[in-house]
This record gives structure tokens, C-alpha cells and sequence, in this order.
């Protein structure tokens, strides 16, 4: 060995060593002070994090730092990014036990949680985040954007949320005061309640244009009665899904019905995330609460703020010689970013859409979304209106021009290409499944929407009319069978029918350029190429859109069938289930049992059999649900409790649920 090779080693063994034990120049420490002004110092941004509030981990995943999420609840498991991360119960009553397996470097938690958070074992970092006021979100973005050293990305996510809310801001200062709507935020199930004065909900209101009611009572909560109702006279009405209830049981009786916003139908509903949550998304809910407070005056062009324009493009790689552009614009119509994907071909193609039958001499098809804000300002009256808004912006021309619309997001978009020997097959895909999903032949279509999944076929051989059309079923087979895999239900009737579509699905199908083909059915390899297009095309839409993957958890295939514990819960008429939240809590603690979880999980498949008419026969499944109610009893149990019967669930699954919350209620407190 030379001399210089030798002399080397030690300086190599120094660089080892200092490599091993002195951390990299990016895991510097952090400092940060949570709500409950406890300072916490930590050598580098956690790594292994437990959050028990939906909100942090909303702005987590925002900010790109859902890698670091070991745990969360189930009421986060829809966010993107959360598959694959390990439930710890609910909101309202995590299992600490299997938050402190999971070796969590800091835990995210709140006031509510102050019980739960002194179980946890004192060389964890807590961070307390309690959302009271609409500028706690922003501060909670910043926060957590310092603790795990992502401030660029944070102060995006706060510039975007300020820009809408200045936005929306701008738009009601032109609106009179005498014009300016009573708004109000329903809440409750057995009694009309709504958000005490101080609460962060009526901030968005008001944010929104509206004006908030002020009955003199704080909390997140409180009671509203008859005489208060009447004497606000609200003109507007909005809550969550579970608050459909209330508006059911209320609004039928005269005082309560003699409001404006209950006599003209303006009675709206919004998933809770945006509703209940001050977060991430705060300034997109606030800019579709106003666009629907304020539908008329936000439709008139002459209130518009900004000019209708293209602000950003973005390219698409589609390898096709027929094709000579593709990309995914943004644009400002009617004030908010609307995304289109854009293809333009090199010389004029026919095709065959759905929504519009067979066309020819187009040089570009494309997918439109519209944001919420823009779906009630949208213009009526067929597709001309539509392609008059959107073409001038865009620089199309209507006649040249084939596009599908829709509501899902384009930055979700799913491309997918299959290839046999010279065929090639490009699906480009969008899609969301949450509220318009449906069965045919068993649903009643009552109104029409912008598409939901919306299915664009481009190839390199020169399909001729039948095999465009034909291509359009072996399509559709493959969106059906995707959303049968993925267990989709209906959104109208979700306990007893898988969904088959949405309800506002639409396909193009565009002709290339090579060698003819006549046959694109399910015999035919071009028929094969498209399905399977639209199978995995689909399935990747749905994910980037809903979040919704095959092994999903017990609590999303619940929420899937518009169920939720704290519903069967309060829905229960059993006096001996005692204070219905901490019964709640036992059943989510159950239901984390991977052994309970998949008998819950053949209830529901013995529910979908029973429907098909496939299963008729349930007794050896009864003797299950008394072994499983004695299991978790502990002791013997000889019959179920009938807390859930009649026609409202099917057979197995009331069973099933009969089971759990007679087992429960036979254990009693531990």
C-alpha cells in the first residue's frame, strides 16, 4: 500500500465518524409554542407523529408533510395521502394504547384530548392546537410549517387561503347592505342548534358576506329556540350531512317552517370537513358558501374582479402522431381558477362522445372543471352557454371543439397507456365518487349535473363508427367493474346497492390515424386495451380525488354507507347504553379490533349477497354474531339485543351491528 492510500484512512475514518453522529445540515432543531403556551425545543422536525386533530393533519398533508403521519383517526382517513396510515380511534376518544405503540416522536392534540394526553408517557412531545378563530388556521399552518421546516410550503398554503377570502371580501363590499343575507349554520339532531357568537363558523360566515345570528350564547354549540329561530328569520341555511336530520324533523312543524330560508328551499349541505373544520381548506369553503349565498349578484359578469384570462400551462406527454399538443391549463372564469385539460390534433379527427353524439372535423377535445364556487353560477341551458364561456378563454372555437365538464379536480387526473405490439391505447381519466354516485336501473334521476367521471380514449389506429361506439360499452365494463372492486356505493341508496356510475358520466372516444379497426369489443384486443385503460384509469382517478382505496378502513366503509358510529349511537332507543359519546368511543375501540373489522366486513358483503338474492339464508351467520357479542361481553351471551331492525338496514348488518353493541352493553364498564 503507498504512503498516500495510507495516509488517507485516517481522514476517511474521521468523515465516517462525524457522519454517524452529527446530524445532516437539514435536520436542524425547532422551537415552536403551542396553544397551551408550552415551548417545545426539538433537535430535528419529528419524524414519527401521532395527531389526534383532523385539522393538523389536513395542513400536514398540505404542506407535504403527511410522511412524517404514523397515526391518525378515522375522521382523517379521507384525506389523500392518509392510506396506509394506522387508525388510533376516533376524535373525541383515541385509544392511547395503540398511539403509544406506534412510538410516536410528538403527538398532536387539543384540549379535548387533555384526559387522553396525560396517559402519554412523558418523553413524547405534546403539541396542544386548539381551533377557535378562522386566524387559528392560519397560525396552525405556520406553526406547524416551522416545526417540520416547511415554511415555503406553508406560506403558499396561507397566501392561497388569503387570496380567496380577500377575494370574496372584494366581491360582497359591491353588494348593498340592505341586500346582505341572515346565514346561519344548522346543527343538531333532536333540536335546532347552532355555533355559539364566538365560535370560528361564524367567522366564515360573515367572511362569506353573510350576517351571522348572535343569540348571546358562546361555545362551539348551543341550543336555538323557537322564538330565536323566528326573530333571526334566516334566509340561508347550511350544515353537514348529519344535519340533514334535524332539517327532517324541524322544518315540516309551522314555526319553525315559517322562515325565508326553509319556505324558498335554500337549505344547503357541504361535506363537515369544510363545514367543522377551520384548516387547510378554509378559504375554499368560504368562496363556495358565498357563491351560494350570493348566487345572483356572483353570475352577473359585471361584478366580476379579475379578467377572464389563462394564468398558467402546464404540458401533458401524450406519445401519439396524431396529436400535437397536449396540456392542462388554469384560467380565471368568473373569478375562480378553472383547469382544463386541452389536446389539440394535427389535422381534424371524428370521435364519438356521449355527451354529444358522433362529431367530425374536431382538432381538439378536452375535460373542463369547474371549481364549487363556479357550479351554481355556471350558465343554464344546454352546452352552447357552457362552450360560449369557456372557448373564448381557452382560444377554441366552438365548432372544432369537443369537451366533456366536469366537477373533479384536473390536477386529479389519471393517464394511463396500454400497448399491444402496434396498438397503443392512451385513457385519460377524472373522477369523484363522493355524493352523485349511483346504480342504474335502481336509482331515480331527479336533476342533471356536470360529469363525474369523465373518460377520454385516444389511439394510434383508425377506428372506423361502430368499432368508436362499441368502444364506449368495453369502456363502460371496465368503469363498472373498477367501481364494484372499490365497493362505490350509491350514493342514494348506499346500504343496499354497490354504485355502477354517477349518474353524469361521459366518454370520448377519438379516432387516430393508422390502420383500420372494425371491432373494439370484448373479444377484440382494441376492446381489451380500452377496458383495462379504464379500470386502472379509473381506479387512480378515484384515489387522487376521494382518497378511496380497496383495503380501506372499517370506519371509511362505514362513512361509505352514510354511517357513522356517533349515528348509530344516537340512533340507538337502548336505555341501558348509558352517555351516548362515551359508548361511542367503546364502539370505535371495538371496531379497531382487526378480528371485529372483518366481521363487520362480511356483514357487508352478506348484505350486498342478500340484495343480489345470492345469500338467503342467515343462520349459521347468527350463530357467529352471538359467539362474536359473547367475545366481547366476556361471558356468554344468549340472545341480541334489537337495537337496529325493521327495514331501514339490511338483515346481516343489523345483525352484525346488533352483536357489537349487545356484547358492549352486557360488559359494561370495565
Amino acid at each position: 500500500m503507498s504512503s498516500k492510500a495510507f495516509n488517507k484512512r485516517p481522514l476517511f475514518f474521521l468523515l465516517a465518524l462525524l457522519m454517524l453522529f452529527c446530524p445532516p445540515a437539514w435536520a436542524s432543531p425547532v422551537q415552536v409554542t403551542d396553544d397551551a403556551g408550552n415551548d417545545l425545543h426539538l433537535s430535528e422536525p419529528p419524524k414519527r407523529v401521532v395527531s389526534l386533530v383532523p385539522s393538523a393533519t389536513e395542513i400536514l398533508f398540505a404542506i407535504g408533510a403527511g410522511d412524517s403521519l404514523v397515526g391518525i383517526t378515522h375522521h382523517s382517513t379521507g384525506v389523500r395521502g392518509a392510506a396506509g396510515k394506522s387508525i388510533i380511534g376516533g376524535f373525541f376518544s383515541p385509544s392511547m394504547e395503540r398511539v403509544m405503540a406506534l412510538n410516536p416522536d410528538l403527538v398532536i392534540g387539543s384540549d379535548i384530548h387533555s384526559q387522553a394526553i396525560g396517559k402519554i408517557d412523558g418523553d413524547v412531545p405534546v403539541l396542544v392546537m386548539n381551533t377557535r378563530r378562522m386566524e387559528d388556521a392560519f397560525r396552525h399552518m405556520e406553526l406547524l410549517g416551522t416545526l417540520f421546516q416547511r415554511q415555503a410550503q406553508a406560506d403558499a398554503l396561507i397566501a392561497k387561503n388569503r387570496r380567496q377570502i380577500d377575494l370574496i371580501a372584494r366581491k360582497v363590499a359591491a353588494i348593498p347592505e340592505d341586500k346582505r343575507k341572515r346565514v346561519m349554520r344548522l346543527m343538531g339532531r333532536d333540536r335546532i342548534m347552532t355555533p355559539g357568537s364566538d365560535s370560528f363558523q361564524n367567522e366564515m360566515i360573515r367572511a362569506a358576506g353573510g350576517i351571522a345570528p348572535d343569540f348571546g350564547k358562546a361555545g362551539s354549540v348551543v341550543p336555538v329556540t323557537e322564538d330565536e329561530w323566528m326573530a333571526f328569520n334566516p334566509q340561508f341555511l347550511y350544515g353537514c350531512g348529519g344535519d340533514r336530520q334535524a332539517a327532517e324533523t324541524f322544518f315540516s312543524q309551522d314555526g319553525w317552517a315559517a322562515v325565508d330560508a326553509v319556505r324558498q328551499h335554500r337549505i344547503y349541505f357541504f361535506p363537515c370537513e369544510l363545514t367543522c373544520r377551520a384548516g387547510a381548506h378554509v378559504g375554499d369553503f368560504v368562496s363556495w358558501l358565498a357563491s351560494l349565498i350570493y348566487r345572483e349578484e356572483f353570475s352577473d359578469t359585471a361584478n366580476e374582479m379579475l379578467p377572464r384570462q389563462v394564468v398558467q400551462t402546464r404540458p401533458l406527454a401524450i406519445d401519439l402522431n396524431c396529436v400535437d399538443r397536449a396540456r392542462i391549463t388554469t384560467s380565471i372564469i368568473q373569478d375562480f381558477p378553472n383547469k382544463s385539460l386541452i389536446i389539440d390534433f394535427k389535422t381534424p379527427r371524428s370521435l364519438v362522445s356521449t355527451l354529444e353524439g358522433q362529431r367530425s372535423e374536431v382538432l381538439t377535445v378536452g375535460n373542463h372543471y369547474s371549481p364549487p364556487p363556479c357550479w351554481a353560477l355556471m350558465p343554464m341551458g344546454g352546452l352552447d352557454p357552457l362552450y360560449q364561456c369557456i372557448c373564448p378563454v381557452i382560444g377554441k372555437k366552438r365548432s372544432s371543439t369537443a369537451f366533456l365538464f366536469t366537477g373533479a379536480d384536473m390536477d386529479n387526473l389519471a393517464v394511463k397507456k396500454e400497448i399491444f405490439k402496434a396498438m397503443t391505447v392512451y385513457a385519460l381519466v377524472t373522477a369523484g365518487v363522493r355524493g352523485n354516485a349511483v346504480r342504474m336501473s335502481r336509482d331515480v334521476g331527479n336533476y342533471y349535473e356536470p360529469g363525474t367521471i369523465n373518460m377520454i380514449f385516444l389511439t394510434n389506429m383508425r377506428l372506423t363508427p361502430r368499432a368508436m361506439t362499441r368502444a364506449i360499452i368495453s369502456a363502460t365494463e371496465g368503469k363498472t367493474a373498477a367501481l364494484q372492486d372499490l365497493d362505490i356505493r350509491s350514493s342514494y341508496q348506499p346500504l343496499n346497492a354497490a354504485a355502477t356510475g354517477t349518474g353524469t358520466d361521459n366518454i370520448i372516444v377519438v379516432a387516430g390515424d393508422g390502420p383500420v379497426i372494425d371491432n373494439a369489443g370484448g373479444h377484440s384486443k382494441m376492446g381489451e386495451l380500452i377496458a383495462r385503460t379504464a379500470y386502472a384509469g379509473l381506479r387512480e382517478a378515484i384515489f387522487k380525488q376521494n382518497g378511496i382505496v380497496g383495503g380501506r378502513d372499517i370506519f371509511q366503509r362505514l362513512f361509505d354507507r352514510h354511517l357513522s358510529i356517533s349515528q348509530l349511537v344516537s340512533g340507538s332507543h337502548c336505555d341501558c347504553l348509558g352517555e351516548a359519546n362515551a359508548f361511542a368511543g367503546k364502539i370505535e375501540q371495538v371496531l379497531l379490533d382487526p378480528r371485529y373489522q372483518g366481521f363487520l366486513e362480511a356483514a357487508m358483503a352478506l348484505s350486498d349477497g342478500a340484495e343480489r338474492e345470492t345469500v338467503s339464508d342467515f343462520g349459521f351467520y347468527e350463530n357467529w354474531c352471538l359467539d362474536v357479542a359473547g367475545r366481547i361481553a366476556g361471558s356468554k351471551v344468549d340472545h341480541l339485543v334489537d337495537h337496529f331492525s325493521g327495514d331501514a338496514y339490511p338483515a346481516p348488518l343489523s345483525m352484525a351491528l346488533n352483536a357489537i353493541f349487545t356484547g358492549l352493553a352486557e360488559k359494561g364498564e370495565p
